[in-house]
């Protein structure tokens, strides 16, 4: 008698677990046409509008002026300064950088050997090539004894640091 008690139990315990069903119909079948676009298909930088209309989205109340173009050269060529030293140990180097990198940059050069660095110093200063429609990033050149680093500037606000993002060698 146990057993088919024991049955019992298990297939009413197998039902109040199961996922009720589903008693609404399914909506009609609609027209099997392919859905048509809303709006063009933005495009590459370089092959065309980014947006409906092409215009250009506004900075989002972020403008250049001169204190935000000092702050950003100076941060490059600190941090070309600190990068192109391949003599100092790894871990004196990387805590050095890192006070110049984003959070992302700090993780990508904690790898990094300093000794396999072309550069071992600045040897002029750096410049800007300002985007004015793009208050959050720049590029900045720095010249070194191994060629010209471009230097990837970041900063999330008007009043946020600037951070650097890479540090990329000259074009071999």
């Amino acid at each position: 008698m146990k057993k088919p008690l024991t049955l019992v139990a298990v297939a009413l315990l197998c039902v109040s677990c199961a996922p009720a069903g589903n008693t609404t119909t399914a909506p009609p079948a609609t027209d099997t046409a392919s859905p048509t676009a809303s709006a063009p298909v933005s495009l590459s930088a370089n092959s065309g509008p980014q947006a409906p209309g092409g215009t250009i989205p506004a900075t989002i109340g972020i403008t250049w002026d001169q204190a935000s173009k000092d702050e950003a050269l100076d941060v490059a060529e600190n941090a070309m300064t600190d990068f192109a030293r391949p003599a100092v140990e790894d871990k004196q180097w990387a805590n050095d950088l890192a006070r110049w990198l984003t959070p992302q940059a700090t993780a990508d050069y904690s790898a990094v050997d300093p000794a396999n660095i072309p550069a071992s110093r600045v040897t002029g200063p750096a410049t800007l090539a300002v985007d004015e429609a793009n208050g959050f990033g720049v590029m900045a050149t720095a010249p070194t004894n191994a060629g010209t680093y471009t230097v990837q500037l970041l900063r999330t606000g008007k009043d946020a640091p600037w951070k650097v993002n890479r540090l990329t060698p000259p074009a071999s």
